[in-house]
């Protein structure tokens, strides 16, 4: 790639706070060649419906549909499809929009007839309107991420939507994972980027579900690209979610130092706020090259400005 080229970027993303960032790039003047591999492990059947929570909300921020409020579901929505089910008695704790449903029935009939998870995600993205970049899940097999609590086993929608993330986490579990393979699409994908972005996301909760996947290790050990991760925490907190308590859950320390510690082998350098800046060089020990700047993401112009950072050092 020459110096005055886009490159080709790659972004492991969960939800919310990778599509943040997945948008950040995607509002860069010298538009690079985009490749969103989404969080699968949020996925559960709801009201007869397959629902990808992650997936849908990458997808509707590059498509400029996002209820920017929230960071989810479509802006100006309705929701008289959920208020009739509730009506007739059904338990309605996720927030399905009506414009939102029309996206899980037609994905639940292609799902139904065959059509591969990868196929069904990129004719949705075309379908809203995304061109400029590819949104794809990591693999077409089937990935749950379960959440064991001090209570019960949950899959994680139940666990963070319906009891609002209340019984105390103990450890993590990516159901289907020991069968789940990469997809051709994201293997190539991975080996041929300039730059693979790991996004501010739930290490266990978002990131890890696609690292789970069968080859996309290696893919990620054996690529090109120079690989970056954007840590979550800052100043030992989560922004939004629960990343702090779902590391603990895990033995990682909850802050970037712990994000490094759970990197650690996959990436080259991890974007940390300036706030963080004490634990360079203890990141610096895990081999990993820390690079302190604001991080946080709360107006469109931060979000270019990060992504604009990310790719000058690509570039360096």
């Amino acid at each position: 790639m020459s110096e005055l080229s886009s490159p080709n970027v790659v972004i492991l993303s969960g939800g919310i706070g990778g599509a943040k960032l997945v948008d950040g790039f995607a509002r860069i003047e010298q538009r690079p060649a985009l490749t969103v591999i989404g969080n699968i492990g949020d996925d559960i059947e709801q009201h007869g419906l397959w629902v990808s929570p992650d997936l849908d909300i990458v997808t509707y921020t590059l498509a400029k549909v996002v209820d920017t409020a929230k960071g989810w579901g479509y802006a100006d929505e309705t929701f008289h499809a959920l208020d009739a089910l509730k009506q007739l008695g059904e338990d309605t704790w996720m927030n399905l929009g009506d414009r939102d449903l029309a996206t899980h029935i037609y994905r639940t009939q292609q799902r139904r007839a065959g059509v591969r998870p990868t196929e069904i995600a990129q004719a949705i993205a075309r379908g809203l309107g995304v061109q400029h970049a590819r949104v794809l899940p990591p693999t077409d097999a089937d990935l749950q991420t379960m959440v064991t609590t001090s209570e019960d086993t949950y899959d994680f929608q139940t666990w963070y939507l319906k009891l609002r993330c209340g019984p105390e986490p103990v450890d993590v579990t990516y159901a289907g994972s020991d069968v789940a393979t990469i997809t051709p699409e994201v293997n190539a994908a991975v080996r041929q980027a300039d730059l693979v972005v790991i996004a501010p996301s739930n290490p266990i909760a978002s990131v890890a579900p696609i690292l789970a996947v069968q080859g996309m290790r290696t893919a990620l050990h054996e690529t090109r690209a120079n690989r970056i991760a954007v840590s979550p925490l800052v100043g030992g907190r989560s922004l939004k979610g629960p990343s702090d308590r779902m590391m603990r859950a895990m033995d990682y320390t909850a802050d970037a130092l712990g994000v490094a510690d759970y990197y650690k082998g996959l990436i080259d350098t991890l974007v940390i706020d300036d706030c963080d800046a004490a634990h360079g060089d203890e990141i610096r020990g895990r081999g990993i090259e820390p690079v302190a700047t604001r991080t946080i993401m709360q107006q469109p112009e931060d979000r270019i400005t990060l992504a604009r950072a990310i790719i000058a050092l690509q570039r360096a």
